[in-house]
């Protein structure tokens, strides 16, 4: 680690709590909902022959947002617009829950198919932050999170889960508004300022900033370390094992 990272990653020791994005942080699930995203754009887009579509746009405009937030964000960057529609609509094309349930049915067929495994870093970083005495929560927008976090065998590491479905039911604001990361720190007991904000996406990140967290911890996966840094990421890491040490 630079002199940079170990200093700011010294604040890990006086943490109370770890709030963790899961994919892409947790689990390569990243590559699930990639290819389900452009199973869904690809063929819409080029029957309404707008550009088409490419994985930029994934980490563009629909990374780390609620499913339906990120089908409503790629139709605005082609010009196009549909009704919002409402969460029981019929996978298919006519609104915007529709295109989004469509493309929740391709992460389901995946994860059934082909399964999910935590990465290795992230692994050995969880086991150790419990042992250390941490409390930590899963923050997702995927409506999949319990799916993946059973298929990936650490579904009984987390006794506070706050994903789609709990954000849609208690009326949360998804990412990049903090309030579901603020509603994790308040079901562990802890303030913003006692919990470390773990995450790889733009949204996500810009959502540890704004809800004014002890500190925010990027994970680059591929959207770069500088760019984790100006939504305002406080330290940015290939992998989490880096940050073991670190740990009380």
């Amino acid at each position: 680690m630079t002199d940079t990272v170990t200093r700011d990653a010294s604040r890990l020791a006086t943490a109370r709590a770890l709030l963790f994005d899961l994919d892409g942080v947790l689990t390569p699930t990243v590559d699930v909902h990639m290819k389900a995203w452009a199973r869904l754009f690809a063929p819409y887009l080029a029957a309404q022959g707008v550009e088409p579509y490419t994985d930029d746009d994934y980490y563009l405009y629909i990374d780390g947002k609620p499913r339906v937030e990120g089908v409503r964000s790629m139709l605005e960057a082609r010009g196009l617009s549909l009704p919002f529609g409402s969460p029981d609509d019929v996978a298919g094309e006519s609104t915007v829950w529709a295109l989004g349930n469509r493309k929740n049915d391709a992460v389901a067929a995946e994860l059934a198919e082909n399964g999910v495994a935590a990465y290795p870093g992230s692994l050995e970083f969880l086991t150790a932050a419990i042992a250390g005495g941490y409390e930590v929560a899963v923050v997702s927008s995927s409506r999949n999170a319990e799916a993946v976090l059973t298929a990936a065998g650490i579904r009984d590491r987390f006794e506070v889960i706050v994903d789609g479905v709990v954000a849609a039911r208690e009326g949360i604001a998804g990412k990049p508004a903090p309030d579901t990361y603020l509603r994790a720190a308040e079901r562990l007991g802890f303030t913003p300022a006692e919990c470390v904000v773990i995450e790889d996406a733009h949204s996500g990140v810009q959502a540890g900033r704004d809800g004014d967290f002890g500190l925010v911890v990027g994970v680059d996966r591929g959207v770069g370390a500088q760019e984790l840094l100006d939504s305002g990421a406080d330290i940015v890491v290939d992998d989490l094992a880096e940050l073991v040490s670190a740990l009380r």
